[in-house]
């Protein structure tokens, strides 16, 4: 094979307010030509920044490429192309059309305000040089390779009208358009359900076999890395501590850090009292994990099912208006969830999974009545929520909270962490006055394994498990009984993943919690939940202990969703 990229110690600095960042420390890697090369690591390991340097995407400032090269070798020329020293309009020569890239968060990579066909044209319009109806027509083609319904309703369908797997299918036909040499896939499928992921996985490595493509694949998840690529390379703090064939490294890992990732990931074989975390693997010289025995996971259901539920959810319908006339009056109802109906008992964890579109989080939404439902019941305790005014609910919203997927969103950028938390307490007059009430948020912050003078600290000076820590303390801040959890671990790579499952089974023994858990993510409701209920275009697909379901999977909608995750 002959090699197609070579990165020779490559040094990366970004210069902030306060410090200075040593973002990438003289990495080397190369890239044959039909190989797909894995990049794992923690966020903040310097992957991305790694891969955004071959194109030159980087701002600069604050970035600066202190040293070392980037040789791209084309097949047109008989020396290789240094990337670092290319002038503005020669790399966008090589941008998009000798090398393209996939992004982590679709919805943002597109423009909101152009159709999604008209972006994918104006990459072959630039390129290749087309006319605006061939544009179309090929872009038509793209669509249809990469298995998009209707390509002619998704080519004038702006992107907010997509989901989010049809968004990257978009992101990847613009990829592929032009037929580069090398893709770059940057967290491509991370916040994708399991079903959604094996699509686009099956779709990249069908488009290498066909093409000859060659790949970057960055990710966190080590099972989809075992999955697409033959060859992986493990970066921490900057640097690259191993590398190798996927086999050989995943299998066996000579790396404490690599053990690290490999250990803190859940898995669908077993259920641990507490997730091992890079920390531990870094700091000890032998980490063992407690496997919990199926008779321990006996009796604590029994236990919890020999109380009254303290929530019941009987026929609950929430529907949103799918068509309407010119007059604004509904023609079709979408039934988000459709006649559902579940106990949850005090101390649970309560799972609710299932594809994107399948209604959990509307669910969850309209069990914290931040969605109005049409009909059904809701009971808390003994109290019938749907009945209720929103002054008489006030009360039931310290009780039941919410956390959110995306941490960021949550959080006004413009108040500090502790104003943040403490806006809650203010509302819902808790404490006697701001000094009572700044002693019970460092108390919080601390609790979730933040530092006190994390107070006077902006959301964006934080990363993501800590702005999700953040999150969850200003929840604990009105002192809950019933925390909803709607994906709030999906974007969070294994190691801070880790981190915050164990703080929300620590805080579930500290404060007698019940959750109710929503993820697309199996192994994760399999490490966390008691009970799981699987949803299904708004329906009940499955209910019951978490080890039968996946023991036994009752319909192959379930069987299927199971067998999508990747497994190392």
């Amino acid at each position: 094979m002959s090699t197609l990229l070579e990165i020779s110690n490559v040094e990366i600095d970004f210069h902030t307010r306060r410090e200075l960042v040593h973002a990438v420390q003289g990495v080397s890697l190369d890239l044959d030509r039909g190989d797909v090369l894995g990049i794992v690591g923690e966020s903040g390991s310097g992957k991305s920044v790694t891969a955004l340097s071959i194109m030159q995407l980087l701002p600069s400032p604050p970035a600066i490429i202190k040293g070392g090269s980037i040789h791209f070798y084309q097949q047109d020329k008989a020396e290789p192309t240094d990337l670092l020293k290319l002038q503005k309009n020669e790399i966008q020569q090589i941008r998009g059309k000798k090398i393209a890239m996939i992004f982590q968060e679709p919805m943002t990579s597109l423009n909101p305000v152009f159709t999604c066909g008209s972006q994918v044209a104006e990459m072959l319009m630039l390129h290749k040089k087309l006319k605006t109806a061939e544009a179309k027509s090929q872009t038509l083609e793209l669509f249809n390779k990469v298995g998009l319904p209707d390509p002619n309703r998704i080519y004038k369908a702006y992107p907010h009208q997509l989901s989010g797997g049809q968004k990257q299918r978009v992101m990847i036909a613009m990829a592929i358009s032009c037929e580069p040499d090398l893709l770059i896939a940057d967290e491509p499928t991370t916040a994708l359900d399991v079903t959604v992921q094996k699509t686009i996985l099956d779709l990249l490595l069908k488009l290498k076999e066909e093409s000859g493509l060659s790949m970057i694949f960055i990710s966190h998840d080590l099972g989809v890395i075992a999955e697409i690529c033959n060859k992986v390379v493990v970066m921490r703090n900057g640097k690259v501590v191993e590398h190798g064939e996927v086999k050989q490294v995943l299998n066996s890992p000579e790396h404490a850090y690599t053990k690290g990732l490999l250990a803190c990931r859940p898995t669908l074989n077993h259920k641990l009292k507490r997730l091992p975390t890079i920390s531990d693997y870094v700091e000890k010289e032998s980490v063992k994990a407690k496997v919990i025995s199926k008779k321990e996971i006996e009796v604590r259901n029994h236990a919890l099912a020999d109380q009254a539920p303290i929530l019941k959810v009987e026929n609950l319908l929430v529907r949103y208006p799918s068509r309407k006339n010119w007059y604004g009056k509904t023609l079709e109802w979408l039934h988000a969830v459709d006649s559902v109906s579940f106990d949850v008992y005090p101390g649970e964890t309560f799972g609710l999974a299932g594809e994107s579109g399948c209604g959990k989080t509307s669910l969850g939404r309209a069990i914290a009545r931040l969605t109005q439902a049409h009909s059904g019941t809701i009971r808390y305790e003994k109290n019938s929520l749907l009945e209720l005014s929103e002054e008489a609910f006030k009360p039931f919203r310290k009780e039941i909270q919410v956390v959110f997927q995306d941490p960021y969103s949550s959080l006004n950028p413009r108040m500090t962490v502790g104003e943040a938390i403490m806006e809650p307490m203010k509302v819902h007059n808790l404490y006697e006055n701001k000094s009572e009430r700044q002693e019970k948020t460092i108390e919080l912050l601390q609790t979730v394994g933040l530092e006190a003078d994390h107070f006077k600290r902006y959301p964006h000076e934080f990363s993501g498990g800590q702005r999700q820590r953040i999150c969850i303390a200003r929840a604990l801040s009105l002192d809950p009984k019933f925390l909803i959890c709607d994906e709030m671990v999906s974007a969070l790579d294994v190691s801070v993943q880790a981190t915050i499952l164990n703080l929300l089974m620590d805080l579930q023994d500290q404060y007698g919690l019940t959750y109710l858990f929503i993820s697309h993510d199996l192994s994760v409701i399999k490490q966390m939940c008691d009970r799981l209920m699987v949803m299904n275009n708004g329906k009940v697909e499955a209910l019951g202990i978490v080890e039968e379901v996946f023991d036994a999977p009752p319909t192959p909608y379930v069987r299927r969703l199971i067998e999508s995750i990747p497994e190392i």
